[in-house]
């Protein structure tokens, strides 16, 4: 993120008094969670449940058209069956609340919200099948399709245009590249850039426009195993909108792609089976199918150079910001060194034959 971000560094009594306060809640537990450049906490509510508590960074929190309308696209989506977190009213019934809280060198406003806490594991923390591959990429369709649907004077604020997390903003990286150093990966970056430019930028009025996720990635997807078949998973939860914006769907698969790869022990092979999970719903036309391979590039690009200019921001996160960067620059260089046409057959390949399966 750039580095105007401050991110909230409140403790576990700020908050439980907050909770107290603003919500009604006497928590008996709560619990710090890892977080990009938010504040998240678990906390437990005696005959009330588990609620997820995030506190907003400074510069989102000025921002409170933009968090209604990441608030409302979700209480919509769980109107419509998706399984995604909603919030909790505060005592004058808004659902989020803006509160000034000392920061330790003054006080600063965050942007507070209790959102329902979702069952379910991180697909991170298990070993990737082609099912869950496969689920994952029919639930990101999906989102995308319902929210289609979805009307609220809020969402002109997800057009946004200077967006560094946006996959239509690619070429905003190279004010970051100095985060990489001498790193000699830094040149297939300053490639990618180039293509997107080349490649990508010309062809936008040709790609289908949708609201994006935008962070459809494996910490962010939960599953649980199917009581029939516990062999097989359903996606139980869909969270983190703080990256919503105005985008395509080709956007949404690539992203998807890229970051079920991370973890993945067969990665090369991930992006046909996210890619037929959600051509089952939303099935790409030509011109955004050719655009696939370069888009996947560009999202680990976007990813790993922000990671390491965060790292930069708050070094004391390190291991958190890293995750992608452990096995990114991997997957990232394999991909570039076989290239398109040889990923796009296997990507593609894959895809096809679970089409074939479908016909009658």
């Amino acid at each position: 993120m750039p580095s105007e971000v401050s991110k909230p560094y409140i403790s576990e009594t700020q908050t439980s008094e907050l909770l107290e306060r603003v919500f009604g809640l006497a928590v008996s537990r709560l619990s710090p969670l890892p977080s990009y450049d938010d504040q998240n906490f678990h906390a437990v509510v005696p005959g009330r449940g588990e609620f997820l508590v995030k506190v907003t960074n400074t510069v989102d929190s000025c921002n409170a058209e933009l968090l209604e309308a990441q608030t409302r696209s979700m209480m919509y989506l769980q109107e419509q069956g998706l399984p995604v977190p909603t919030p909790l009213l505060t005592r004058d019934g808004d659902i989020m609340s803006l509160q000034s809280i000392d920061c330790g060198s003054g006080d600063c406003k965050y942007m507070v919200r209790v959102l329902t806490y979702l069952p379910g594991i991180p697909i991170a923390k298990i070993p990737s099948s082609p099912q869950i591959l496969y689920e994952a990429g029919r639930s990101a369709a999906t989102l995308d399709k319902v929210l289609q649907g979805f009307e609220h004077p809020s969402l002109q604020s997800l057009h946004r245009e200077n967006f560094i997390w946006s996959l239509s903003n690619i070429p905003l990286l190279e004010s970051y590249l100095d985060a990489l150093g001498q790193e000699p990966t830094s040149k297939v970056v300053k490639e990618v850039i180039q293509q997107f430019r080349d490649k990508i930028q010309p062809n936008l009025g040709v790609f289908r426009k949708c609201i994006n996720h935008g962070d459809f990635n494996d910490h962010n997807v939960l599953i649980e195993a199917e009581a029939r078949s516990p062999q097989r998973y359903r996606i139980s939860g869909i969270l983190d909108f703080g990256d919503m914006s105005y985008g395509y769907y080709v956007f949404e698969v690539a992203i998807c792609i890229m970051y079920m790869m991370i973890e993945s022990e067969e990665p090369l092979s991930v992006g046909g089976h996210v890619l037929a999970g959600y051509e089952s719903v939303i099935p790409l036309n030509p011109e955004e199918r050719d655009a696939l391979f370069l888009l996947v590039l560009a999202r680990f690009c976007q990813s790993l150079v922000m990671a390491h200019h965060s790292v930069t921001l708050q070094p004391t996160n390190a291991e958190y910001l890293m995750i992608t960067a452990r096995t990114g620059w991997k997957h990232l260089l394999r991909l570039w060194e076989m290239g398109r046409e040889a990923v796009e057959q296997l990507w593609f390949g894959t895809a096809s034959s679970y089409q074939a399966a479908e016909r009658p």
